[in-house]
């Protein structure tokens, strides 16, 4: 049966989205690598940067392929980078630092937390080897926004590289790359633009990439030398997911057609309190208090011990909807997604089927 997925991404796509995969193109067709060029200017476009000072740089693979060729492309020999971590995905860019023998410190909070502009400064006054900062943007752990304004002004000052990790919001929420002098900020084709799987994409400062040539540490991964092939006439290093990129060529129209990203970030703030408000009602209660986002929502297990998410879930999907598991790593969670082709009406009609639940929920 057809459902909605109400998850972080992969998520629900348009009708259109998905006719524009029945084509089959050649990677060296002229006609596709004019695509990939206008995807790549679109990109900046909407992040307010100019193609002088950035670029965007097309990479095969999910999002966590792009942010560890960030990782293990960009952080030179003598580099420290401190990553920041409230969560699973913060946890993740530690292993890829682990795994290519970087220079690495950790500054971790508690998952219902947010990093500190200040715990980071004085961080800093300890240890002035630290030349990088990487931090999450919407950590899909828990649900949890964390704050970027403060954070990349003491990178600024401090004259760190940032990286950014904005993997499940930038297209769902207005950010300023320019204004934030974000270094490198990565996200992917599945997520807030409204693609489907099959590339990460990076929006790189030139001045920075240019200076850092020379540390890749893999080949399919080599951010440079994907950047210095895309940016003759297009094409990509090796086989590129050609129906995945017409899909996002068609998602970027529709964005614009919602109005921008500004409108398409109030539609998931609508959905999101929505939803919250919602389940609130119904008993079940958010893990995040503080800081919440507006992509997807953790919900602590109700009170009930016989409560079971595999029952739960499969109720929810034979009746149209698919959610995502907790990833919380102290206590039972599930977590609700409300972004792609999701509305109130659609969030209206998920919490009738969970209401309707504890009518089935303890039958075997």
């Amino acid at each position: 049966m057809d459902y909605k997925l109400l998850t972080p991404g992969p998520l629900t796509t348009t009708q259109t989205v998905k006719q524009a995969m029945m084509v089959d193109h050649c990677t060296w067709d002229e006609e596709y690598k004019t695509i990939t060029q206008e995807i790549r200017q679109k990109l900046l476009s909407l992040a307010g940067a100019s193609p002088v000072e950035y670029t965007t740089i097309l990479m095969q693979g999910s999002g966590s392929f792009g942010v560890e060729s960030v990782l293990s492309s960009v952080i030179g020999p003598t580099d420290h980078v401190l990553v920041c971590v409230n969560g699973a995905y913060g946890r993740r860019m530690v292993s890829m630092c682990e795994r290519h023998h970087l220079a690495y410190s950790v500054y971790e909070v508690a998952e219902d937390e947010i990093p500190q502009a200040t715990d980071i400064k004085s961080i800093l006054v300890n240890d002035p080897t630290i030349s990088a900062l990487a931090m999450v943007h919407s950590e899909t752990t828990s649900g949890i926004l964390n704050e970027l304004e403060e954070i990349a002004a003491l990178a600024k000052d401090n004259e760190l590289l940032f990286i950014v990790d904005a993997m499940s919001s930038f297209g769902g929420i207005p950010i300023d790359v320019t204004a934030l002098s974000i270094d490198f900020l990565v996200s992917s084709s599945n997520k807030c633009i409204q693609g489907v799987p099959g590339f990460s994409f990076t929006l790189a400062k030139r001045a920075q990439l240019e200076q850092r040539t020379e540390f890749s540490r893999t080949v399919s991964l080599d951010l440079y030398d994907q950047y210095e092939t895309m940016e003759k006439d297009g094409k990509w290093r090796f086989t590129s997911p050609t129906h995945t990129v017409l899909a996002f060529h068609q998602a970027l129209k529709e964005l614009d057609a919602e109005g921008g990203i500004y409108q398409r970030y109030m539609r998931y703030l609508t959905n999101n309190r929505l939803l919250r408000q919602k389940m609130s009602e119904l008993g079940y209660q958010p893990f995040i208090k503080q800081h919440q986002g507006p992509f997807i929502t953790s919900f602590l297990y109700p009170k009930q011990s016989a409560f079971n998410f595999d029952h739960f879930y499969q109720h929810l999907k034979q009746n149209g909807f698919v959610i995502y598991p907790g990833k919380i790593s102290s206590v039972d969670c599930f977590r609700i997604g409300n972004i792609g082709e999701i509305y109130p009406e659609d969030i209206d009609q998920l919490v009738k089927v969970i209401e309707n639940y504890s009518e089935v929920a303890y039958v075997s």
